[in-house]
């Protein structure tokens, strides 16, 4: 059996890692200023998003960033418990770590600014996907990983 403090630790180092990068972007680029790194594929892009994934609910006038803030509370307190059920299976608390730190890193922007600082911006000739953060890959990571383990059973 793994300790539950191992997964927290890992927890803190990847929500220091995306408040940190958030943080660089903040104080570094203009809001919608755009820095190509690869030609026609990626570019770091400062945009604010008020809503949730892919900018749903950013144009309702404000009430989304409680009623997110409220979600993120709920979701971070149901994987913390979760994780410390099943520390002893592995891969699924690993998952859960890593879902909890996306929880959180986009829980701490909405609760002190009101929206979500993202940057990482993906695209090629006409298709562009929406921009992210490190927050949101932790949350796509933990969700697939955690898919994975339960087809496996």
């Amino acid at each position: 059996m793994v300790k539950t403090k191992y997964y927290f630790l890992l927890t803190l180092l990847l929500i220091t890692l995306d408040q940190s990068s958030k943080l660089l972007i903040y104080n570094n680029l203009e809001l919608n200023q755009s820095i190509v790194v690869i030609n026609n594929f990626f570019s770091i892009t400062h945009l604010n998003n008020y809503g949730a994934a892919f900018s749903f609910l950013s144009n309702q006038g404000g009430w989304q960033r409680y009623f997110l803030t409220f979600i993120s509370l709920i979701a971070s307190i149901v994987i913390i418990i979760w994780i410390n059920k099943v520390r002893d299976k592995k891969t699924i608390a690993f998952s859960l770590s890593v879902l909890l730190a996306g929880t959180i890193g986009n829980l701490i922007d909405r609760f002190y600014l009101g929206f979500v600082i993202d940057f990482i911006h993906l695209y090629y000739d006409e298709f562009y996907f929406p921009v992210f953060n490190f927050a949101d890959i932790f949350i796509s990571i933990g969700v697939l990983l955690l898919i994975i383990f339960d087809l496996r059973k």
